[in-house]
């Protein structure tokens, strides 16, 4: 939430967006939407992976007609995450001749650069915002600078060229992406579309222009932001840049919803978007999703890598048992494990955490002291450290934890 300006909250299914709700995450399938099965099997992997909301490409009349059948098949499975419908240039079509589609989704994502162009523009978003009023459905208005209302464009340019100092190209893009946003949320208002069924996105692909527009956006409405650096990239480099961008505007209070647009390796899962944008969320305390595990980064005096195997045991050990343990163990998510290298920072560490050990560096004794709630409680030597650690963790999970 702005602090300087409350959002309001737009509800997509059972998912509030806005308001004081916790910011939710979420993700799009790559199949083709008309492959049923493929689809279904990576909205069912993605939720598991813990996408909120779910969006799928509705670009074609098979596509439209799998939708119903998608929905039906998540249900049946128990699966109720929310599916969104991505539309572009039929999208007005889509919804008018496949009434089962606009009815089982749960929220439209319009672009307003790519419904029309000229005259058919306003009538073809009208007749999109107008279906979405019948179905009772929230709408997200999501502009892409590479996809930009070219009108609206000239017309910012047109004006700034007799200005005594034009603006940079940069700027005027900047402008023009805000404007088409808000200008086709007032359209939509003004078409019979509440404002609490709203939501705005415009995305950039530099992070300086997509901090720039978001600030701009939370000081000029009231409508959830749902935040996302579009064409971030590949590996390291997409994930780099989504989080400088998405991290600056989340810490001063922007940004409702968010996605972390990877370009995945080829034949990668797609679930590793899903999981880089709850660990922004929750390196910045906004969100819990799983239990963290602090470790050192190692230095001379760790010259055996026994706290790195370790901790990397611990992560694997957590994140098999999540699955299980955020149904048994309300809270579990803020679970908080320490694995230290050495006696610098080792005991001070695994004070703070819930649960830490303090490794023996080299040359150290080899005991290994572990620590519940800032407290000693044992100390741990032999050959079987790791998992005696291990087992202590999973004693503590059931007695912090457990229900009653």
């Amino acid at each position: 939430m702005n602090p300087d300006r409350d959002r309001l909250t737009v509800h997509v299914g059972g998912v509030p967006l806005g308001g004081d709700s916790p910011i939710v995450v979420q993700s799009m399938t790559n199949t083709d939407t008309a492959d049923i099965d493929a689809t279904v099997e990576q909205v069912r992997r993605l939720a598991d992976a813990g996408s909120e909301l779910v969006r799928i490409t509705v670009n074609n009349d098979a596509a439209a007609r799998a939708v119903p059948r998608i929905v039906e098949r998540l249900e049946e499975a128990d699966y109720r995450v929310p599916i969104v419908g991505d539309f572009h240039f039929n999208g007005h079509k889509l919804l008018r001749q496949h009434e089962a589609c606009a009815r089982v989704l749960a929220k439209y994502r319009i672009n307003p650069g790519n419904v029309g162009r000229g005259r058919k523009r306003d009538p073809q978003f009208g007749e999109m915002i107008e279906i979405a009023c019948r179905h009772d459905k929230p709408v997200r208005i999501g502009v892409n600078w590479g996809s930009l209302d070219q009108q609206v464009l000239a017309n910012l340019l047109d004006r700034n060229a007799s200005l005594p100092e034009p603006l940079s190209l940069s700027t005027i893009n900047r402008q023009a992406v805000v404007e088409s946003a808000l200008s086709s949320a007032a359209f939509a208002e003004e078409i019979g579309l509440p404002a609490n069924r709203i939501v705005i996105s415009c995305k950039m692909s530099r992070v300086p222009d997509l901090i720039d527009v978001y600030r701009t956006l939370a000081e000029r409405c009231r409508y959830p932001l749902h935040l996302g650096l579009t064409e971030a990239g590949m590996g390291d480099p997409g994930v780099v840049a989504s989080s400088a961008a998405l991290a600056i505007l989340l810490h001063q209070g922007i940004g409702d919803t968010i996605r972390v647009s990877l370009t995945p390796e080829p034949g990668a899962a797609r679930e590793r978007e899903v999981k880089v944008a709850q660990q922004i969320l929750q390196s910045l305390g906004l969100r819990s999703f799983t239990p963290s595990v602090t470790a050192c980064p190692g230095c001379g005096r760790t010259t055996s890598d026994t706290f790195q195997v370790l901790a990397q045991q611990i992560q694997r050990e957590l994140d098999a048992a999540m699955p299980q343990w955020k149904h048994r163990y309300p809270g579990v998510e803020a679970l908080k494990v320490a694995v230290m290298g050495c006696v610098v920072n080792g005991p001070g560490e695994s004070k703070h955490a819930n649960i830490g050990i303090s490794l023996p560096g080299t040359g150290e004794q080899p005991v290994a002291p572990v620590y519940e709630d800032g407290r000693k409680t044992v100390t741990l030597k032999g050959d079987d450290i790791a998992g005696e650690f291990i087992r202590l963790v999973r004693d503590y999970v059931e007695r912090r934890y457990a229900r009653g």
